[in-house]
C-alpha cells in the first residue's frame, strides 16, 4: 500500500502524526474486582516452538493457552485447513486450553502427524491466533553398510578420513574415536573439521592404526552410532620403529620426509563465500596440508578481528557465536610454514528474518478517545507488514467499512472509537528468510468512576517531613480528579500540594495547620465516586539530652541520660541496650524516666549503651560507651594515659523512614579505644554507574547515630559508615541493605554550555555531562537549542546522548543565542539560561598599517600602528601580535639567535600604541604586526628595522678560583656571552670573610682583554668572597659571585698529594688516572674538566683510580683536574686533552689502499717460501721436538678451546731450542726418537724422496677422534693448505 503512494503517502504519514492528538492508552489495574468486571479479547499466553522437532517414542503435546474474558473457545488448522480434533481418536483437546495432546498407546505413527499447525483462540470481542508451528518427527537413520578398503598413503602426504554421518533431525554430531573408545588425539596437524571429517595435515609413521572409527551422537533419541572403523597404513622410505621416542623437532625421527609448501585441504581455491543469519553462529574453516605443519592466521579486510571472534581447532576455525551485521566482510586466513604461504578469501554475507524494532501491545480505549497501534521491523531484506483482524487479512475484512480505522503502513490508527468495535490485530512482518506474528487487541472500555484503596483511611505524619495521601482510582474514560480540604475551597494542586497523576497528593512538608480531613472525588461523564483521607500531623520524637562516653572507677557509679521530647498524643516506649542486645533491667540497672543508672560498676559493665525511643510512627537512638577503670591512679581526670587507637568501624546499619529522595541511616558506636570519636563520614556505593567505588555522601558529629540522608533519585544506594577519632579513621562498617530511589526528571542543569565554531561556516556547542547521580532516569539525554540573536527567526532544536553538537552551513562569525536542558524517560528538567555563542571565524583580511617604532632603548621600544576596520577581523578580536627578531649585534664576530618571538598587545583605542621589551642591547632588530581572532592570524603589515642603545653586559661566561696551595688563589674567568656594547674592561672587587663578619671591600680593576688574576693571601686559612663585573660605557653589568674553598684541613699532617695525573682520551670518553698517598678509604675526589670551546665547567665525585669519564664530545678540548673532596687546596696539576672525531666516511679506510694491499700479499709470500724450505730441510732427517707418549697431558698450545676446537698455533718462541721438547719436570732434553715411533700403528709411509707423510701428532683416543677431525700431517703440501 505504501509503495503505492510514494512519497506523498510519506507526507500523509508524517503529517498525520504530527497533527495527531492521541489520548494514551488505558492502564488497567490488577483489581480483583475490576478484572472480574473487565471484559477483554483474547490473548495468547503460551505456545509451541515455530520449528517443533518431537521425540517418536513420546506422546505428542502442541501447546496453545490463551485468556480472555469471556473464557476463549480454540481451534486450530493443520497445513492451511481446518482440524478437526474431535474426529481423530489419537488427539484431545485440554480442557480450557487450546492445547492438543497426541498419543500413540493404540498405535498410529508420529510422521503421520507431521506438517504446519496453527491455533486460533476466540471470544466474543476478537480472535488471537499463534505462529503457525512446523511439527516434524526426529529421525536417527542408521549407517549404510560399506566395507572400507585400507588406506595406504605415503608418510609426510595429507589424507582426509571422511565421515559422511546419515542425515538426521536434527543433525547429529560427529567425533572420532579408536577401539577403545578413547577420542582421536587432536592438534596443530591432525583435526576434524565441521563436516566431521578427520584432517591429516601430513602423515606421520605413528598414525598407522586399524581404528579410526567416526561416531554420530543423535540428540532426541540419545544414540550414538558408529561407522566401520578406519584402516591407515603410512609407508615410509625407512624403517620406523614405534617405540623410538619421537621429538617435536624431528617428529620423523630422522627419516627424510620431503618438505612441501602449504595447499588448502578445506576449502578449496582461492576464495568462497558463505551467507548466514543475524543472530546464529558463523563458524569459519581453514585447513592445509604440508610439511613442516602449516600454522593459521586469520585477518579480516579493513580492520582487526574484533572481540566477538574466537579462534579454535588450533586456530583452524574462526567462530562468532551471534553473528551481527557489521560482522560482514572478507575474512582471510593464511596458512605458513618455513617453505611458503598460501591465503584463502572467504566473502561473509548477514541476512536477517525480521525483527522487532516496535512490537504492537494491548490498547485499551474509552469511548471516543483515539489510539493507534505500531508495528515496526527490520531485516535483511526489508520485511513485509501485513495487518490482519481476527486473523482475517484486514484489507479482505467483510464488515462494513470502518470509519474510525485507517491503516498507514507499519501503523493503524483509531479515531472516536465505540462500544462493540474490539478486536483482536495481527501484524506479521516477512522476508525471505522467516516471519514474526504479534497479537494486540484492541478493547472499547466504558466504567464509571471506581474508588481502589480503603475507606476513610487515618494517616499519622511526623512535622516538617513529606507526605503522600494516596487515592487509588480508575474509570474509562479516565476520571478527573481533584482534592479538597475539609470539604471547602477549590481543588488543592500548587503551592506545597501536588497532585500526580495516579490521584496521589504529596504535602511537601507538612505542617500544624496541613491537620484535617482530605477529599479526593473522581468524575467522568458515567459518574462520579470519592473517598476520604484523615491527616493528623505529629511533634518529631527526639532525644534532647543524649547519653555521653565516661569513665567510671570500678566500684563507683555510673549515670546514662537520656532524656526525650515527643508529641504529647503520641503514646513513647523507652528501651536500653548494651552492645547491641537487650539490657535486663535487675535490681542493681535502673531505669527512670530520663536516665539509667549503674551502681557499683565493674568490668562486666563496661561496653556501648544505646537508648532507644520509639513511638508508632517515628524513632531516635543514641549510644554511648561506658569505661571501668581499675582504681583510683587511673582516674577520669588523668584517663589521657590510656593508651588510645583507632575505633572501631560501627555496626549494624539500618535504614529507615523511606522517602522519595531521603532515607534515615541509623548505626552503633564501635568501640573508641580511649579516645572519643569525633566524626562519623558517611560514604555510599550505587551498582548502576560505577559499581563498586564507594563515594564521600556527607559527615556527621560524633555523637550522632541517626541521620537523615538527602539521595538523587534514580540511583540504587548502598552505605557504610567510618568512624573518626583524633588517632585516625576506623574501618569501614559492613555495607548496609541496598536502598533504590525513584526516578525524576533531571533537576540539575548541565554546566559549562558554550558556542564556539570549529570551522568558518559551523558553530560547536557544547557542555558539560551530568553526574552519573544527577541522572535521575534512564536514557539522559540533552535537548540543545540555538537561533540567530536579534534576528527573530524560530529557535532550533535537536536531542542528543552526547555532550556537543554542530551546528552547520552558518556564516562567518555570528552571534547565536543557546539555550539547554537535560531530559530523561521520567521528562524534562530545567531549562539552562541563555547564552551566546558566535560560530567559526576565519582569517583576517586586512592588516595594520603604518607601522613605526619611537623611544627606542637598550631593551625596549614604544610601537605604533594603525589599527583595522573591526569587520574585517572576522572574529573576534584578540590581539594585535608583533612578531620580532634579532637580524645580528653590532658586536663585531657575535652570532646571534635569529627565532622569531611574539607579543601581543589588545587595543580597540582609535591611535593604539604598545611597549616592546625585553630586547637585547646594542642590537639590529626587524619587526611586523598581525592582527589576530581566536583562530588566525591576518596579513601582516610593514616592515620596521631599528637598532637597540647600547647596555651594561651580562655577567663573565665563567668564573673560577683554583687555590693549588694555601697561601696563593689563582682567579680565571671569560668575557660575557652578551656583552651588549664594547667591553671596556672588568671590576672585581672582594673582601675577607669569616662566618657572618667581613672585611673591607677592595676592589681590583682590568682591561678587556685579561682574564685571570692571582692573589697571595697574607696568611694561612684566610678565606675571600669575590664579585666580578665587565663594563661598558654605560657602567658595570651582572655580577658574577664566587667564594673561595674553605680549608677544614687545618692542623692537617703534610705530605698529602695528588700527583701522575694522566689521561687517554678516546672519540666520546677517557680513562683518568693518577697518584696519591691518602691513606686507603680516607679521602673521596673531584675530578673537575672544562670544556675549552664555551668554558662550560663539570665536576664528576670519584673514589679510588683509574675512572672512565664518559659523555664527552668527540673533537673537542677539556682542561681536567683532579683534587680532594674534603680537602680542596689538594689537587693535581691541570691536564689539557682533546677527544677524537667521530669516524667519518671521507677518512681513508688504509686496508682498502692499493700500496697496503701490495705489501701484505708480499710479506705473505716471503714467509710462505720460508715455510716450504724449513719443512723441506725437516722432512731430510733431522730431529724434530715432538711429545713423549700419546697418554701423556696436552701441551698448552693443544688444549681444546671453548667452541672445542684445538688451538694450533706455533709456540716456538717460547722453546728452549729447536729439536729439543719439554720434560715432565720442566726441563729440556734432547729427542732421541725418530719419527717412526710417531707413525699410525707403526707403519709410517714416506714419499720417493723419502719424507714422512703419515701423521706425526700424537694419536687421541678413540673417543676424542671420533669426536674430533684429526689434525693433518704438516707436510710442505698441508702446511701450504692450511696457510691458505
Amino acid at each position: 500500500m505504501l509503495a503505492q503512494g510514494g512519497p506523498w503517502a510519506l507526507s500523509v504519514i508524517s503529517l498525520v502524526l504530527l497533527l495527531w492528538q492521541e489520548v494514551s492508552a488505558i492502564d488497567v489495574p490488577l483489581d480483583s474486582k475490576i478484572q472480574q468486571d473487565l471484559k477483554q479479547p483474547p490473548t495468547i499466553m503460551k505456545q509451541s516452538l515455530k520449528d517443533y522437532i518431537v521425540d517418536p517414542r513420546d506422546n505428542i503435546i502442541i501447546e496453545c493457552e490463551a485468556k480472555g474474558n469471556p473464557v476463549p473457545t480454540f481451534s486450530w488448522r493443520r497445513n492451511g485447513k481446518f482440524f478437526n480434533v474431535g474426529k481423530d481418536p489419537r488427539v484431545t483437546m485440554r480442557k480450557r486450553s487450546g492445547t492438543l495432546e497426541i498419543s500413540f498407546r493404540s498405535g498410529g505413527r508420529p510422521e503421520d502427524y507431521e506438517g504446519e499447525y496453527q491455533c486460533f483462540a476466540s471470544n466474543d470481542f476478537g480472535t488471537a491466533l499463534t505462529s503457525k508451528i512446523l511439527l516434524r518427527v526426529s529421525k536417527s537413520p542408521l549407517w549404510p553398510k560399506e566395507v572400507l578398503e585400507p588406506v595406504v598413503v605415503s608418510e609426510g602426504s595429507p589424507l582426509v578420513l571422511a565421515c559422511n554421518p546419515p542425515p538426521g533431525l536434527p543433525p547429529p554430531l560427529t567425533f572420532w574415536m579408536d577401539s577403545a573408545m578413547m577420542p582421536i588425539t587432536q592438534d596443530k596437524r591432525v583435526s576434524m573439521g565441521l563436516n566431521g571429517d578427520l584432517y591429516f595435515s601430513n602423515v606421520l609413521a605413528k598414525d598407522s592404526h586399524t581404528d579410526y572409527s567416526c561416531n554420530a551422537r543423535f540428540l532426541f533419541t540419545h544414540t550414538i552410532q558408529q561407522k566401520n572403523p578406519f584402516t591407515l597404513k603410512v609407508q615410509t622410505k625407512e624403517p620406523y620403529n614405534d617405540t623410538s621416542s619421537v621429538n617435536s623437532t624431528d617428529p620423523y625421527g630422522g627419516r627424510k620426509v620431503a618438505v612441501t609448501t602449504p595447499n588448502f585441504l578445506s576449502p578449496t581455491g582461492t576464495d568462497s563465500s558463505r551467507m548466514v543469519m543475524r543472530g546464529e553462529k558463523l563458524n569459519l574453516e581453514c585447513i592445509a596440508s604440508g610439511v613442516p605443519t602449516p600454522s593459521i592466521k586469520w585477518f579480516k579486510k579493513g580492520g582487526d578481528l574484533n572481540q566477538k571472534v574466537k579462534l579454535d581447532n588450533f586456530n583452524k576455525t574462526l567462530r562468532i557465536d551471534s553473528v551481527s551485521e557489521e560482522d560482514a566482510g572478507e575474512y582471510m586466513c593464511m596458512a605458513n610454514n618455513q617453505i611458503g604461504s598460501i591465503r584463502h578469501s572467504i566473502y561473509v554475507q548477514v541476512k536477517a528474518a525480521p525483527y522487532w524494532l516496535d512490537q504492537p501491545s494491548n490498547l485499551v480505549l474509552a469511548p471516543d478517545e483515539n489510539g493507534r497501534l505500531v508495528c515496526r521491523a527490520n531485516g535483511n531484506p526489508k520485511p513485509h507488514i501485513q495487518w490482519l483482524v481476527n486473523g482475517e487479512p484486514i484489507e479482505s475484512d467483510s464488515s462494513l467499512p470502518n470509519p474510525s480505522r485507517s491503516v498507514v503502513g507499519d501503523t493503524i490508527m483509531f479515531r472516536s472509537v465505540q462500544i462493540g468495535s474490539s478486536a483482536v490485530y495481527q501484524c506479521n512482518a516477512s522476508n525471505d528468510h522467516g516471519y514474526l506474528l504479534a497479537n494486540a487487541f484492541v478493547s472499547i472500555l466504558d466504567m464509571a468512576p471506581r474508588m481502589l484503596g480503603p475507606k476513610n483511611q487515618l494517616i499519622k505524619v511526623i512535622e516538617n517531613n513529606r507526605t503522600f495521601l494516596d487515592c487509588p482510582y480508575f474509570g474509562s474514560p479516565l476520571p478527573e480528579l481533584r482534592w479538597f480540604k475539609n470539604g471547602q475551597g477549590s481543588g488543592l494542586d500548587g503551592g506545597h500540594y501536588r497532585v500526580y497523576i495516579n490521584g496521589t497528593l504529596e504535602i511537601k512538608r507538612a505542617r500544624a495547620e496541613d491537620q484535617g480531613t482530605y477529599t479526593c472525588v473522581a468524575s467522568n461523564i458515567l459518574g462520579k465516586e470519592e473517598n476520604q483521607v484523615r491527616l493528623e500531623v505529629k511533634e518529631p520524637t527526639r532525644i534532647v539530652r543524649a547519653p555521653e562516653h565516661q569513665s567510671a572507677i570500678r566500684g563507683t557509679m555510673a549515670r546514662f541520660d537520656c532524656r526525650v521530647k515527643s508529641d504529647l498524643t503520641l503514646p513513647i516506649t523507652v528501651t536500653w541496650l548494651k552492645d547491641d542486645k537487650p539490657l535486663s533491667l535487675g535490681s542493681r540497672l535502673k531505669k527512670d524516666e530520663d536516665s539509667l543508672s549503674i551502681p557499683n560498676v565493674h568490668e562486666g559493665d563496661e561496653g556501648t549503651y544505646t537508648c532507644t525511643v520509639r513511638t508508632e510512627i517515628d524513632q531516635d537512638t543514641a549510644s554511648a560507651r561506658l569505661t571501668v577503670l581499675e582504681d583510683a591512679s587511673l582516674s577520669p581526670s588523668q584517663s589521657s594515659v590510656l593508651p588510645t587507637d583507632r575505633p572501631d568501624a560501627p555496626m549494624d546499619l539500618e535504614l529507615s523512614d523511606p522517602e522519595a529522595r531521603n532515607v534515615r541511616l541509623t548505626w552503633i558506636h564501635g568501640d573508641d579505644h580511649n579516645s572519643p570519636v569525633t566524626l562519623f563520614v558517611v560514604q555510599f556505593e550505587e551498582d548502576r554507574w560505577q559499581s563498586g567505588k564507594w563515594q564521600n555522601l556527607s559527615s556527621y558529629p560524633g555523637d550522632f547515630n541517626s541521620v537523615i540522608l538527602e539521595l538523587s533519585p534514580f540511583v540504587n544506594y548502598q552505605f557504610r559508615v567510618i568512624a573518626v577519632n583524633s588517632v585516625g579513621q576506623s574501618r569501614p562498617s559492613l555495607p548496609s541493605q541496598r536502598y533504590q530511589t525513584s526516578g525524576a526528571p533531571p533537576d540539575v542543569i548541565p554546566s559549562g554550555l558554550k558556542g564556539w565554531g570549529t570551522k568558518k561556516n559551523n558553530m560547536e556547542i557544547s557542555w558539560e555531562p551530568l553526574l552519573d547521580t544527577e541522572r535521575n532516569g534512564p536514557n539522559l539525554n540533552y535537548s540543545v537549542w540555538w537561533r540567530r540573536k536579534d534576528t527573530g527567526e524560530e529557535w532550533s532544536n535537536v536531542t542528543t546522548v552526547g555532550t556537543k553538537h554542530i551546528v552547520h552551513d552558518t556564516e562567518t562569525y555570528v552571534p547565536y543565542e543557546i539555550k539547554l536542558q537535560a531530559v530523561n524517560d521520567f521528562g524534562l528538567g530545567r531549562e539552562s539560561n541563555i547564552i551566546i555563542g558566535y560560530s567559526g571565524e576565519d582569517k583576517p583580511t586586512a592588516p595594520p598599517t603604518d607601522l613605526r617604532v619611537s623611544k627606542i632603548d637598550s631593551t625596549k621600544v614604544n610601537v605604533h600602528w594603525t589599527p583595522v576596520d573591526p569587520s574585517t577581523v572576522l572574529g573576534e578580536f584578540k590581539e594585535y601580535r608583533v612578531y620580532y627578531w634579532r637580524e645580528g649585534s653590532m658586536v663585531k664576530g657575535l652570532r646571534v639567535n635569529k627565532e622569531k618571538r611574539t607579543k601581543g598587545f589588545y587595543s580597540t583605542v582609535a591611535q593604539p600604541t604598545g611597549i616592546l621589551t625585553d630586547l637585547q642591547p646594542y642590537s639590529h632588530y626587524r619587526i611586523y604586526m598581525v592582527v589576530a581572532n581566536n583562530r588566525y592570524e591576518g596579513p601582516p603589515s610593514n616592515h620596521v628595522e631599528f637598532r637597540t642603545k647600547e647596555g651594561v653586559p651580562e655577567a663573565p661566561k665563567f668564573f673560577k678560583i683554583i687555590q693549588r696551595s694555601t697561601d696563593v688563589i689563582h682567579l680565571e674567568w671569560d668575557k660575557p656571552l652578551e656583552p651588549n656594547g664594547i667591553l671596556i674592561g672588568y671590576k672585581l672587587r672582594y673582601q675577607t670573610v669569616n662566618g657572618s663578619r667581613v672585611g673591607l671591600m677592595q676592589m681590583e680593576s682590568f682591561l678587556p682583554n685579561v682574564t685571570t688574576y692571582t692573589l697571595r693571601l697574607p696568611e694561612r686559612g684566610i678565606r675571600y668572597k669575590f664579585y666580578l663585573a665587565a663594563l661598558t660605557q654605560v657602567g658595570a653589568g651582572e655580577v658574577y659571585a664566587e667564594e673561595s674553598p674553605h680549608f677544614t684541613n687545618e692542623g692537617m699532617a703534610p705530605g698529602s698529594v695528588i700527583w701522575n695525573l694522566t689521561v687517554e682520551p678516546n672519540s666520546n670518553y677517557a680513562n683518568v688516572s693518577w697518584n696519591h698517598n691518602f691513606p686507603a678509604g680516607s679521602s673521596e675526589f673531584q675530578l673537575e674538566f672544562t670544556l675549552d670551546s664555551n668554558g662550560s665547567m663539570s665536576r664528576v665525585p670519584v673514589n679510588q683510580p683509574p675512572i672512565k669519564l664518559a659523555g664527552l664530545i668527540e673533537g673537542a678540548k677539556y682542561h681536567l683536574r683532579v683534587y680532594s673532596n674534603e680537602y680542596h687546596s689538594i689537587t693535581s696539576n691541570v691536564v689539557t686533552f682533546e677527544t677524537s672525531a667521530a669516524y667519518s666516511k671521507d677518512q681513508v679506510d688504509i686496508a682498502t689502499q692499493g700500496w697496503f694491499i701490495g705489501l701484505m700479499c708480499a710479506i705473505a709470500l716471503i714467509i710462505l717460501i720460508l715455510l716450504i724450505v724449513c719443512f723441506i730441510k725437516r722432512s731430510r732427517g733431522g730431529k724434530y721436538p715432538v711429545r713423549e707418549k700419546k697418554d701423556l697431558p696436552l701441551d698448552a698450545v693443544d688444549q681444546k678451546g671453548e667452541d672445542g676446537s684445538f688451538d694450533y698455533h706455533s709456540d716456538e718462541d717460547n722453546k728452549p731450542l729447536q729439536g729439543s721438547q719439554n720434560s715432565l719436570d720442566g726441563g729440556v732434553k734432547e729427542s732421541d726418537d725418530s719419527l717412526v715411533d710417531y707413525g699410525e700403528g707403526g707403519d709410517g709411509q714416506f714419499n720417493e724422496d723419502g719424507s714422512f707423510i703419515g701423521q706425526y701428532t700424537v694419536k687421541k683416543d678413540k673417543d676424542e677422534t671420533e669426536g674430533n677431525e684429526s689434525s693433518e700431517a704438516t707436510s710442505p703440501v698441508n702446511a701450504i693448505y692450511s696457510l691458505a
